[in-house]
């Protein structure tokens, strides 16, 4: 039922800049709380970034001052504004959406930082 579709990772130069978009269906997009994940080949998934249905931001450590997560309601959409990029921020990209003890994952989208 629930299906999160996230696009805009490519191949990226450090120090540059992507937004990952993540779209929602199929879910009440607007009482749920969203997050990106990450992982890399041989490593658990690492949180990254959420932001809950009122609004609240955090983010991991490595990430602060870099990355901002915004929603759009309307348009059911979480995104992942990434700036000065590093090659430690390789990793597919994942949209996450929970509610309650319910989650659900979307695809995944591949950002690649190198020179």
């Amino acid at each position: 039922q629930a299906q999160l579709v996230e696009s805009g990772g490519g191949l990226v130069q450090p120090g540059g800049s992507l937004r990952l978009s993540c779209v929602g269906s199929g879910i009440i997009f607007g009482i749920v709380d969203m997050g990106w994940y990450r992982q890399v080949p041989g490593k658990e998934r690492e949180y990254v970034a959420s932001i809950t249905s009122g609004g609240s931001t955090d983010y991991v450590d490595s990430v602060k001052g870099r990355f901002s997560i915004s929603r759009d309601n309307a348009k059911t959409t979480v995104y992942l504004q990434m700036n000065s990029l590093k090659p430690e921020d390789t990793a597919v990209y994942y949209c996450q959406a929970k509610f309650r003890s319910v989650t659900a994952w979307g695809q995944g989208t591949q950002v690649t930082v190198s020179s």
